[in-house]
């Protein structure tokens, strides 16, 4: 009765929220800043920069870098910026769909049109002939990868040669998101506690239809690591999880160890971080930074760029 009487209560102040978010244009969610990707994309998509490699070009490892929900290609910025002027391999930073645009466009796109823009970059470069091509995920990025591999889109493709997963959420922290189907329609939509530098990049208003879209895809992954996935000939995986996540619960770095084999039957790899941050690969713009984190940060970046290039 008693719990009962909590979610009762719980409903009622839901139920007192308004329904429409207080926007302004200081905001990714409003109508003038959008992810710049939308603007220039061919200076965020290797496909577009170069759609006609030379066959020195198409053998060079290029990493597609997908970001997480509610945020934008800026997730993967650091990463850029470390590899500096570096040629021996390139970035992808990839929008999903629905995202860096207005609150409206992010609310009406399902978790499928958030992956449709990494598997047509993912098709584009194949096309134009690169082999060596690896994908990083952070966050829900994961999950779109983690789907992909599961439901088979490799499959007579170019395989991915390494697969880098940051802070992945199969099992989320906030268990709120359980609870969207009921709640959602009442409230609406969450607010982030984002800084005013940060809701440029993230959406501030997240609405329950997102979240809807989200519970329903980290379902399905969860599912899939329950049947078994098994990479593509070839493929390497590996798994850095922060050790306290808010949103992600690191009990994910577990559930994708127990389902994910390679094609050979081995085990992936897990890194377990020591950290506090969800994306802790991403430090710009955050409210403090600790050595640690710049430290996490700057090992997984030199990690990556090492078996990006061996």
């Amino acid at each position: 009765m008693k719990q009962f009487a909590t979610l009762f209560f719980l409903f009622l102040v839901l139920a007192g929220c308004e329904k429409e978010p207080k926007i302004t244009d200081t905001m990714l969610d409003g109508e003038v800043v959008f992810d710049p990707s939308v603007y220039q994309p061919e200076k965020y998509l290797v496909s577009l920069a170069k759609p006609s490699p030379s066959p020195a070009d198409a053998q060079k490892p290029v990493i597609v870098a997908i970001h997480g929900y509610s945020a934008s290609t800026f997730e993967w910025d650091e990463f850029r910026k470390w590899s500096g002027n570096r040629n021996d391999f390139s970035i992808s930073q990839v929008l999903m769909g629905g995202h860096g645009r207005t609150y409206e466009d992010f609310k009406n796109a399902s978790w499928e049109d958030w992956r449709k823009p990494v598997e047509e970059e993912y098709t584009r470069l194949e096309q134009a002939g690169y082999q060596n091509i690896s994908l990083a995920g952070s966050s829900t990025g994961c999950a779109i990868i983690t789907e992909m591999i599961a439901n088979g889109f490799f499959n007579n493709r170019v395989k991915p040669k390494n697969i880098f997963l940051i802070d992945p959420i199969v099992v989320p922290s906030d268990k709120f998101l359980t609870l969207v189907g009921v709640a959602g329609p009442v409230v609406g939509y969450i607010e982030a506690d984002n800084t005013t530098e940060e809701d440029k990049h993230y959406y501030h208003f997240r609405p329950y239809e997102t979240l809807k879209e989200l519970r329903e895809l980290i379902n399905l992954v969860r599912k899939d690591l329950e049947k078994g996935i098994v990479l593509p000939a070839g493929s390497q995986l590996k798994v850095y999880k922060s050790k306290i996540d808010e949103t992600a619960d690191p009990v994910s770095a577990v559930m994708l160890y127990k389902g994910i084999k390679t094609s050979d039957n081995k085990p992936i790899e897990v890194s377990m971080v020591d950290s506090d941050l969800h994306v802790f690969t991403r430090l710009d713009l955050r409210k403090s930074v600790t050595a640690k984190d710049l430290e996490n940060q700057r090992q997984t970046f030199e990690e990556i760029a090492s078996r990006l290039t061996r």
